[in-house]
């Protein structure tokens, strides 16, 4: 295959792509934010967010006999947003316990 053919190959394959595929990471300046990146990383790389919510939930899990639920302890959930300004959407990071656990595109 020629490179031109391959060039072709590559870029239907990504069109073909899921969303959510691309929307795992983001640009900060010269950095690209990941799920992989610890909290403070995170910070690091991209500054504060723009925004921040913090809510604390109740952890549930079956009895020892199994026969109904549960309090096991509680999480504490975070929704950061980085605002990237009025020509791209904003970033929704998600951080269970102190551990990224999405990056998703706000609107």
């Amino acid at each position: 295959m020629n490179i031109p053919h391959r060039s072709a190959a590559v870029l239907l394959v990504l069109s073909l792509a899921s969303p959510a595929a691309f929307a795992e990471t983001f640009r900060c300046g010269q950095w690209i934010a990941s799920p992989d990146m610890s909290v403070e990383e995170l910070v690091e790389k991209c500054g504060a967010p723009t925004s921040k919510s913090i809510e604390t939930i109740d952890v549930y899990g079956p009895t020892v006999g199994g026969a109904g639920r549960v309090k096991r302890g509680t999480s504490t959930v975070e929704t950061w947003t980085y605002d990237s300004g009025s020509q791209s959407f904003a970033m929704v990071v998600n951080i269970v316990d102190g551990k990224i656990k999405s990056m998703v595109r706000g609107e």
